[in-house]
């Protein structure tokens, strides 16, 4: 069993059943530390598996850049000197290939777009988190790779999930969230493009129907073991002995994180289908 402590994160602790258990000193997360930590699972997840040429971050700068430089060579104009045969062929030439760049980027870079502002609206709208479940593969019915992320304490305050600044809390979670899947096999495995699937456990009131579906009886196949993650906050003794004190020891893909009667999975409507690779990170 592993104890650790970085930057008011709190410990892990590897359990049973493939749980990890990540320990934080907050007694609750926020909207957007739980955005935070759930888009660096998602990040991981994509690039372990060889679905984006780099890390998400990386992708998403670089993919603003391209497309501020493209806006500049649209919008350049020549000077005279500039208009010479050869300058201007080099000029046209990085143009086209910025634009197939984009062109080759956008449907992915779109599709990440929208599943995480779907997901940042959920957070918004909902009083509380349950659990967050990722599913990599063809279906949700045939799954290559699962990734199942429970929130022992999900409640929320008036706090916004776009709120731009990312704690210290957020940060130490997420870099242990990363390392405990690293250390338990996940990723460095490519079987060609796949999609993405993202889904929330959250109580039934959640009304964004072009966003998210209920799916009352999601399961995942039995075939594949899931990463699991138990992100802990720091709750009070009564209530940590009462509900939380052990993780659930028989916990299955449909009553993950269920503590209340009214919780139930909804999926997201929007996938990410990962970019075709010639060989695992080398797109």
């Amino acid at each position: 069993m592993e104890t650790t402590g970085e930057g008011g994160g709190g410990g892990e602790r590897r359990l049973g059943l493939g749980f990890t258990d990540i320990e934080t000193v907050a007694e609750e997360l926020r909207r957007s530390e739980v955005f935070h930590i759930v888009k660096e699972v998602i990040g991981f997840a994509l690039y372990m598996h060889s679905q984006i040429p780099s890390v998400l971050q990386n992708l998403e700068n670089e993919f603003a850049a391209l497309k501020d430089e493209y806006k500049i060579l649209v919008e350049s104009v020549l000077t005279p000197t500039e208009s010479k045969a050869s300058i201007k062929r080099k000029h046209n030439t990085r143009k086209k290939e910025v634009h197939q760049v984009i062109k080759r980027q956008e449907k992915l870079m779109n599709s990440i777009s929208s599943l995480l502002s779907a997901f940042q609206n959920a957070l918004d709208e909902i009083p509380s988190i349950q659990g967050v479940t990722l599913v990599l593969g063809g279906s949700l019915t045939r799954p290559l790779h699962v990734y199942e992320m429970l929130f022992s304490h999900g409640s929320f305050d008036s706090g916004s999930s776009t709120e731009f600044t990312q704690s210290k809390i957020a940060q130490a979670i997420s870099r242990k969230a990363i390392r405990a899947l690293i250390s338990s096999g996940a990723g460095s495995s490519y079987r060609g493009p796949s999609k993405l699937f993202l889904l929330v456990k959250c109580p039934c009131t959640l009304n964004l129907p072009l966003h998210f579906l209920p799916k009352r009886d999601f399961h995942h196949s039995k075939k594949v073991t899931p990463f699991r993650l138990h992100i802990k906050c720091k709750l009070p003794d009564q209530v940590f002995d009462g509900q939380y004190h052990n993780p659930p020891t028989s916990c299955s893909n449909s009553t993950l994180g269920s503590t209340l009667g009214d919780d139930i999975w909804y999926q997201c409507r929007h996938t990410v289908k990962g970019l075709a690779c010639k060989a695992p990170k080398e797109c």
